[in-house]
């Protein structure tokens, strides 16, 4: 057992349905692949939105959760509580307990920005790093979700590194209804004259292998607008991946099984042309708002997606996402 500070309970149970101007609305009319109407004054990923610090309960008022929002905004998964406090899973996927803290409700949406802090994913030519454009991209879709209503966590709110086992736990304790792990990729086959977009999907869900079709056909049809210079895998499209005992390869698929889940390869970050694209703050804009497209669409429509090919085998690498020199953050 721990000890906690007696505070003032925080009745709030957080959500994520944000409210937007009609203007930055994506009504479902659009959701069938109309590109967003261009802006010029965003010039920034959106900034978290504030709320009030969360405080201790008093002893004997801890409410139940399966995950809780921290002082610093991080989602952490709940194991056990008691009547002063929850034992929570930290980003680094230890154990401490959590003297503060705000319920999270089950979201309809987990967005999953991949890598953060030191491990920064991909690292384009011109020095962008995987991971800052993974989380800018992420809060653009997340907020073209909140301005249609659909509420939406996020598995790290800045640029901190979490790792997959922490991630795979919160969305297994909030169940969505969907989860998406937004990724930019490299090592490319070779040029293509179209975009590289892969999405993969959990091989024994038809619902995962539906949101991924049509995460794929709204991010290839948005970014089949610029005239660059492609790169991308032979496979490019909407596909799963097996390990060799038949599951799936992904930790951030196998271990989310029960949810739809779906891991998503925008563009790559490896090739100069397509890393300057993505440098452009109204270009992430764009793959956000593709990203927030697709799942309306499978939220709300009957829609079966494309892009699906059969895969060409890989050999296995490490993907990173452990805990090996991780140093959890202030909660």
């Amino acid at each position: 057992m721990f000890q906690l500070a007696v505070g003032a309970v925080l009745a709030a149970v957080l959500t994520a349905c944000g409210s937007m101007s009609t203007a930055t609305r994506l009504p479902l009319e659009r959701a069938a692949g109309t590109l967003p109407t261009a802006t010029t004054a965003t010039t920034t990923a959106p900034a978290p939105p504030t709320t009030p610090p969360p405080t201790a309960p008093p002893p004997g008022t801890v409410p139940p959760a399966n995950a809780v929002m921290s002082p610093r905004g991080f989602a952490l998964p709940v194991d056990s509580r008691d009547d002063r406090g929850w034992l929570v899973e930290t980003p680094c996927g230890n154990r401490t307990p959590l003297t503060a803290g705000t319920p999270l409700a089950t979201p309809t949406v987990v967005l999953d920005p991949g890598h953060g802090g030191g491990e920064t994913g991909a690292i384009g030519p011109n020095h962008l790093r995987e991971a800052v454009v993974n989380l800018a991209v992420s809060q653009f879709a997340k907020q073209a979700l909140e301005a249609n209503g659909v509420s939406v966590v996020l598995t790290r709110p800045g640029d901190d590194r979490v790792v997959l086992t922490t991630r795979s736990a919160l969305v297994r304790k909030l169940r969505p209804a969907a989860m998406v792990s937004i990724h930019h990729n490299s090592s490319p086959d070779g040029p293509r004259d179209s975009p590289g977009t892969e999405t993969y999907y959990q091989y024994r869900s038809p619902r995962s292998k539906r949101l991924a079709g049509l995460i794929y056909e709204e991010v290839f049809r948005a970014l089949s607008q610029y005239q660059v210079q492609w790169v991308g895998l032979i496979d490019a499209g909407a596909k799963y991946r097996l390990n060799q005992s038949g599951g799936d390869y992904y930790h951030m698929l196998r271990e989310t099984a029960g949810t739809p889940s779906v891991i998503a390869e925008l563009a790559f970050i490896s090739d100069a042309p397509e890393a300057d694209l993505l440098a452009r703050p109204d270009v992430q804009r764009v793959e956000g708002d593709a990203v927030a497209r697709g799942i309306l669409r499978y939220l709300r429509t009957q829609d079966p997606g494309s892009g699906y090919v059969t895969p060409v085998p890989r050999p296995s690498a490490d993907n990173g996402g452990g805990a090996e020199g991780c140093v959890d953050p202030p909660l």
